[in-house]
């Protein structure tokens, strides 16, 4: 048998999502509670592997059992054996076919950025930082460079293993008033540090240190040496992938609260 889950976690808390020696990723809690749940080995593969600091507040993963279980164990159950920094949101069985990974249609991520003089410290861990106000409207200009199919890769970072540079960024709203800066993604898949490397660089545009039409620059010459450094993992949240509807899933995309700062 074949089931989905939906998760959330604080990713602060592991070395990100992918299984590691440490045994600190947040791959590694899940296995190892729902295994003690099913009673046998369980391997689960998901939509995204975030990296260490990234959260979610909507993982989608999948994994194979033989065990049958209420579906309370696979939640209430799961949750009692996982780290504090995570839990289960839903869990379902799925037809065969469903993979996590490669049955997401799109995904989606919302970088939440602080904008003021002081470094947070309520909030630290949960947003970026700049320390200075930035012109949303300049990198709205710079983002419209961004919208549709482009070779990203000056927004890839060196270790990508992805097979294209190739993608299409579907979604890249921006939002923001005096305390917090929102970007919100959304495309069919994503680079390795594809999001944070683009935020720098509109990071880069909004302080007025470039102007907007340098973004449009960047993706003509590919070179990730060109771009902003990459921005801190710890305002990036997962927030869903999309599925066909025949999957019959749950909602599997949640919007990321704005922080009270």
């Amino acid at each position: 048998m074949r089931l989905a889950l939906g998760l959330e976690y604080d990713g602060s808390a592991f070395c990100g999502w992918q299984s590691q020696a440490s045994a600190c990723g947040v791959q590694d809690a899940l296995e190892r509670a729902l295994s003690e749940i099913a009673a046998e080995r369980i391997a689960v593969a998901a939509a995204g592997r975030t990296d260490a600091g990234v959260h979610a507040v909507s993982q989608v993963a999948h994994f194979d059992t033989g065990a049958s279980r209420p579906s309370t164990a696979w939640v209430r159950g799961v949750n009692a054996l996982l780290p504090a920094a995570a839990a289960v949101s839903w869990a379902q069985p799925v037809p065969g076919d469903f993979h996590a990974r490669f049955a997401a249609t799109a995904r989606h991520y919302t970088y939440l950025l602080q904008t003021r003089a002081e470094r947070p410290a309520l909030l630290a861990r949960h947003v970026g930082w700049y320390h200075h106000a930035l012109d949303v409207d300049a990198m709205r200009a710079g983002a419209a460079y961004l919208a549709g199919t482009h070779d990203f890769s000056a927004f890839r970072a060196a270790e990508c293993q992805a097979k294209s540079p190739v993608k299409t960024l579907a979604t890249l709203a921006i939002e923001g008033d005096e305390r917090i800066v929102r970007f919100d993604f959304s495309a069919d898949a994503f680079l390795h540090h594809m999001v944070r490397n683009i935020v720098g660089s509109l990071v880069y545009v909004g302080s007025g240190r470039q102007p907007p039409a340098w973004i449009g620059g960047l993706l003509a010459v590919r070179d990730r040496t060109r771009a902003a450094p990459t921005f801190a993992a710890d305002g990036l949240y997962l927030c869903g992938a999309d599925y066909d509807a025949r999957f019959g899933l749950p909602p599997t995309r949640r919007a990321v609260a704005m922080p009270v700062a």
